[in-house]
């Protein structure tokens, strides 16, 4: 019989997985797996705000991530920089003021560890809830911006003119990201949230024929990279977040076997949508 606690990890693990999937097949399509890491990056400016003052702290990373996303969209308007010159201040930026902050709240013990790496064997009957619901709430999200995002992924040229907005869609995409980014720091921490996000999807792409096959199959990916990762910490008493990226990282390698079938741009199979 499992203890309790890790069957919660697994379900709480397992929720977060079906979430992430789909988000992280959209990262890869837009290659914005530095925007997903500057995001987790601000997290722990996040973090330190919630301590500061005392407020929820899913809804304080929530409210920083999300801010920090606006932040770049604004400058990069503004042109004075190229895009991953701004990712690459605005990540180091957050990060940094994130840990002076807690440097200087001598008040507070803070476990850096957990919120770096995730403490997913701590995780509560609330969080699950959190997890899932959040969960839910994201994907009915995604399934109602699909076409949008799918379209503005070829070309935003084209969905603007069959008036999808594309620049709402991101908009609403990076909040959702923000949102997945709050509720799956305390399971696998800051450093290790974009592997979560973009290691299944990577695998997915080799096997799926449409987008839609290859979200699924992300999901699927990241929920059997928990389970291994979670009993391997188990047998061999490893950290519990690394070693689910690990197992994701496995399975990816694995995919890059000279077997099975073969995978087709999922960016022109969305073209043809």
């Amino acid at each position: 019989m499992l203890d309790d606690f890790f069957t919660r990890a697994l379900v709480a693990g397992v929720g977060l997985a079906l979430t992430a999937g789909p988000l992280g097949c959209f990262i890869i399509w837009r290659r914005m797996s530095y925007f997903g890491d500057t995001m987790a990056h601000s997290a722990l400016l996040g973090v330190a705000l919630s301590l500061l003052l005392n407020l929820n702290l899913i809804v304080a990373v929530f409210v920083v991530a999300s801010l920090v996303s606006l932040l770049l969209l604004f400058l990069q308007r503004a042109g004075s920089l190229s895009a991953d010159t701004l990712l690459g201040i605005l990540s180091h930026a957050s990060l940094s003021v994130g840990l002076v902050l807690l440097a200087f709240m001598t008040w507070v013990r803070v476990d850096l560890v957990s919120f770096l790496f995730g403490d997913i064997l701590a995780v509560g009957r609330a969080d699950i809830d959190i997890i899932w619901g959040g969960g839910i709430l994201v994907l009915m999200a995604l399934v109602y911006l699909w076409r949008p995002l799918i379209a503005s992924t070829v070309s935003e040229d084209l969905a603007e003119a069959e008036g999808l907005n594309p620049k709402r869609a991101r908009l609403y995409f990076m909040l959702l990201l923000a949102l997945v980014i709050a509720i799956a720091m305390k399971i696998v921490g800051i450093l290790l949230i974009t592997s979560l996000l973009i290691i299944p999807a990577a695998t997915a792409r080799r096997f799926a024929s449409t987008p839609e096959v290859m979200a699924v199959v992300s999901s699927v990916v990241g929920a059997v990279a928990v389970v291994g990762g979670l009993f391997g910490s188990l047998k061999f008493d490893t950290p519990s977040g690394p070693s689910i990226v690990v197992a994701a990282l496995a399975l990816f390698v694995l995919s890059l076997l000279p077997f099975g079938s073969g995978w087709r741009n999922t960016e022109q199979e969305g073209a043809g949508r």
